[in-house]
């Protein structure tokens, strides 16, 4: 039994005088992201769902099925179809964003406005613009804003980030993600198949994987080089008379200002495959692999290990207790979250990596689109 964690040590501060009260948390987007919170905060001590915002009825009656579900003695949460309302009601001290990528600005700039804490699901904005729009308000935003990039909180990934912290690989030199999945899930009138909605596939599904990278290589990305296509998924799904035009494949290779490289392999017509992510850091000491959803985790040393002969275990994490749709990481992301909000401690994923993660996925498409390797900017 491994515990792990990739938590910074958090600022001291003084503990606030409501230190045990229940923290009440709103949550604005009820869709599969907005219901799985609800899970989660459920599952959470000394939180509880006050509110849930949706202007779709069928999915605010699921997040009303999930709260019944879920319900920890706090009653069932106040209902709204709009997120201001629910910003200026005074029944949340937290909101959590889970509304579709292109709809994340107005709730997220009116939440920071309002003084309230803030979880943000990924991407942070389908735009660079809108990103730098957010992060400027945030500079002065007081309360906590974080961006729900789970990925970091998977047991097993969250060791390899220790592993290669603790100098288990030497000096880092190359990081290695593979993500072999099945196609996008239908969500509410499909918004997820178009650009213009997601920001991209590089933006919507990797900005996971670029925001490890950057984790892990600890330097900002310099440029990089992407090759992909739409291939196989939604070719012949047509809305309005527009068709689906978000990628299903494609490799990306960034160069790091310090020298370190990363590759990003996505392929989501593979569903017959064992393992859906492997994420690998390699260094000149040694290589650390990640497996997922085997949970599994191998440390190679060189000089001790060879081929086929590596220390391998599985990684659990003693603290989980909902595991949902993703491995448990995403009730650790909301252990940190509250534990920031109570401590008055900083965010471990701040809007301005939500932004990065952003930035190498635009800088992606921009490269595919132009069949060049291209900058890696702040500027679009």
């Amino acid at each position: 039994m491994t515990e792990a964690t990739n938590r910074p040590v958090l600022e001291e501060n003084p503990v606030p005088d409501h230190e045990h009260e229940v923290v009440r948390y709103g949550v604005i987007g009820t869709g599969m992201m907005g219901c799985e919170h609800i899970a989660n905060i459920a599952a959470l001590d000394g939180a509880s769902v006050t509110a849930i915002c949706d202007p779709h009825e069928p999915s605010l009656a699921k997040a009303r099925q999930a709260a019944a579900t879920a319900d920890n003695g706090a009653g069932p949460p106040a209902e709204f179809s709009d997120d201001r309302a629910l910003i200026d009601s005074g029944l949340c001290d937290a909101v959590v964003i889970a509304t579709p990528n292109h709809r994340h600005v107005a709730p997220l700039l009116n939440a920071m406005a309002a003084g309230l804490h803030v979880l943000v699901e990924k991407p942070l904005c389908t735009t660079l613009e809108d990103c730098r729009v957010v992060v400027e308000a945030g500079h002065s935003h007081e309360a906590v804003a974080w961006v729900g990039l789970e990925y970091r909180y998977m047991p097993p990934v969250a060791r390899l980030v220790q592993e290669v912290r603790s100098g288990a690989v030497g000096e880092l030199k190359m990081v290695s993600i593979r993500e072999h999945r099945f196609p996008f899930f239908s969500k509410v009138e499909d918004w997820n198949r178009f650009n213009a909605n997601t920001g991209g596939t590089l933006v919507e599904k990797c900005c996971h994987y670029f925001d490890l990278m950057n984790l892990l290589v600890q330097a900002r990305p310099r440029s990089l080089y992407a090759s992909g296509g739409q291939d196989v998924n939604h070719l012949d799904e047509y809305y309005d008379g527009r068709r689906s035009d978000v990628l299903d494949n494609a490799f990306v290779i960034v160069d790091y200002a310090n020298g370190v490289r990363g590759m990003v392999d996505l392929c989501m017509f593979a569903d017959a495959t064992k393992n859906q992510e492997e994420i690998v850091a390699v260094g000149d000491a040694g290589k650390v692999e990640s497996m997922l959803p085997d949970s599994t985790i191998r440390i190679g040393r060189r000089g001790e290990h060879w081929v086929g002969n590596v220390d391998e275990e599985t990684v659990v994490d003693p603290r989980i207790k909902y595991t949902g749709g993703h491995h448990g990481s995403s009730y650790l992301e909301h252990l940190g979250f509250l534990e920031a909000i109570r401590s008055g401690g900083r965010p471990e994923v701040s809007l301005e990596d939500g932004m990065w993660a952003v930035a190498v996925g635009a800088a992606a498409h921009k490269s595919i689109e132009q069949g060049c390797a291209v900058e890696v900017t702040l500027d679009g």
